[in-house]
């Protein structure tokens, strides 16, 4: 049994049906938290994981919501909390992507993606925010009022040709985060992000569902290894938990170094 560092709060993920989310829900769940399992279409996947969580002991809940609707996110954080009496941990994790050359990308390929990934993002986080502040400190639990994990990416940083809207929406998710570690750092309001690189989830199976892909892949990869749900699942518990009190404002990168830029090794 992993320790319980999480014992006695409650966590929502978004998007938790399958691929990152899927893996930060499933290791919130077994560091104590209770979990609410946010999913938009993938409803058996979602209970499936609710039911998989309820096995390590604690409560688990799977609650439908699209993040881009002002409406659902509301309903779903009321329903959150009247079924666990508050929210401690907000796991940001919804995202899409609706690739396009730039020349040829729809207004709707780039608000769909925008809609989801930044809108979601702040609508979520404002709804935390206003719990964290309704509830005030639980010192029994931890140490920080609340804590929210933005799921950015390693485009935050790094630009990406045919991903503008995806890599725009990571970069404005940097921001996002750092603002309102700024704004309510003094209401002991910690928020972060990760920065996935190379994950193996269902979002990008064309880029290690072949041998060849997988290889040229490793070209970005100096690890040498293609990056595993249960990777981003033990960060998120780290930030989730005490033992990171003091990080907040912070993009922590989980990308088996591709942000090194491996082209480079040999000089360029």
């Amino acid at each position: 049994m992993a320790e319980q560092k999480l014992s006695g709060q409650t966590a929502l993920v978004t998007g938790a049906s399958s691929g990152i989310g899927a893996g930060v829900a499933r290791a919130l769940g077994q560091a104590g938290a209770n979990v609410v399992v946010n999913y938009v279409s993938n409803a058996d996947e979602a209970e499936a994981i609710a039911a998989e969580i309820r096995q390590q002991g604690v409560e688990a809940v799977a609650i439908r919501a699209d993040v881009s609707q002002e409406h659902q996110v509301q309903a779903m954080f009321r329903q959150a909390v009247e079924q666990f009496g508050t929210i401690d941990i907000l796991v940001n994790n919804a995202g899409l992507q609706r690739d396009a050359p730039f020349h040829d990308m729809t207004l709707q390929q780039w608000q769909t993606v925008i809609d989801v990934n930044l809108t979601g993002q702040f609508l979520c986080a404002r709804e935390a925010i206003r719990e964290f502040l309704r509830r005030g400190p639980r010192p029994e639990v931890s140490r920080a009022t609340g804590k929210i994990i933005c799921m950015s990416s390693v485009h935050e940083l790094i630009p990406w040709a045919g991903h503008v809207n995806y890599a725009s929406s990571k970069g404005a998710i940097k921001m996002l985060m750092q603002s309102l570690a700024q704004e309510y750092g003094d209401r002991q309001i910690r928020v972060n992000s990760i920065c996935p690189g190379a994950i193996q989830t269902p979002i990008n199976t064309a880029a290690w569902s072949t041998p060849q892909a997988l290889n040229s892949l490793m070209t970005l990869i100096p690890y040498n290894r293609i990056g595993q749900p249960g990777d981003v699942g033990k960060l998120a518990v780290f930030l989730a938990s005490d033992d990171s009190d003091y990080i907040t404002g912070a993009s922590i990168f989980i990308d088996g170094g591709m942000t090194v830029f491996e082209g480079f090794a040999t000089g360029g």
